[in-house]
């Protein structure tokens, strides 16, 4: 069904960072498998814009429906070429507030952002590796967070969570090359929906950060198609944050 074209899959794809990820694979030829765990009716929106796109839900929670997802995304294309796991979930919780962090709240992020994203490089591996070539080696990308590379973020569960899959990136890297090359961006505030509402914290990058403004997704996006493009390139972590980390 992919004819000359490479397909990718990006979880959390609806809207954000996720979204303009698709949007600049599509614009560099890829055919672009969408997910999101609910709005189905925006990701089937987001998927009839973009050239070749097909709109996949699932909980990645749920280990059978991240196993349904990386078999319909095969089944559907016949390939995978790039897996983005952008899917993420993050609250504001003070970092002095330790009961606020249940045990829940953990479990809840690093299933969300540790372990799915490794079960779904590893359900992915056999497809990846199927497609790689020397001119375009298979490719993971990771988004992580800035927090998970300094001692910020919106908690410290989210922010824990996040300097684990850094971790995972760079072992998976060392473990999966050259067939298949794993990386990073760690973001630090970007203007999506679930940062909306967060204008404190966006006027302290205005008057904080060198470039005086938080990211846009398209800045993250256009990072994530220089990771994805590259040939070499594998175990790195890109901090996207405007220069805040300088601070």
């Amino acid at each position: 069904m992919t004819g000359n074209s490479r397909i990718a899959l990006v979880t959390g794809a609806t809207s954000g960072i996720g979204l303009a990820i698709a949007q600049r694979l599509t614009q560099a030829g890829y055919w672009v498998a969408l997910h999101s765990r609910a709005s189905s009716a925006v990701g089937l929106q987001a998927a009839a814009t973009l050239a070749g796109a097909h709109y996949f839900q699932a909980d990645l929670l749920e280990d059978g429906e991240r196993r349904d997802l990386i078999n319909q995304v095969y089944t559907h294309y016949g390939r995978l070429d790039v897996l983005v796991n952008n899917a993420g979930e993050s609250s504001v919780i003070p970092h002095d507030d330790l009961l606020a962090a249940t045990p829940d709240i953990w479990h809840h992020l690093c299933e969300l952002h540790v372990v799915a994203p490794w079960q779904l490089v590893a359900l992915s591996e056999p497809y990846l590796r199927a497609a790689s070539t020397a001119e375009h080696p298979a490719s993971v990308l990771n988004i992580s967070s800035h927090a998970g590379v300094r001692p910020k973020g919106a908690s410290i569960p989210y922010a824990a969570s996040k300097a684990a899959l850094i971790h995972v990136t760079r072992l998976l890297a060392k473990t999966l090359g050259p067939d298949i090359r794993v990386n990073a961006i760690a973001p630090g505030l970007v203007d999506t929906p679930l940062t909306e509402s967060w204008d404190e914290i966006r006027e302290r990058w205005a008057q904080e950060s060198p470039m005086g403004r938080s990211a846009s997704p398209t800045d993250i996006a256009d990072v994530a198609w220089m990771l994805t493009d590259s040939r070499y390139l594998t175990g790195e972590v890109v901090v996207v944050d405007g220069g805040m980390n300088l601070r």
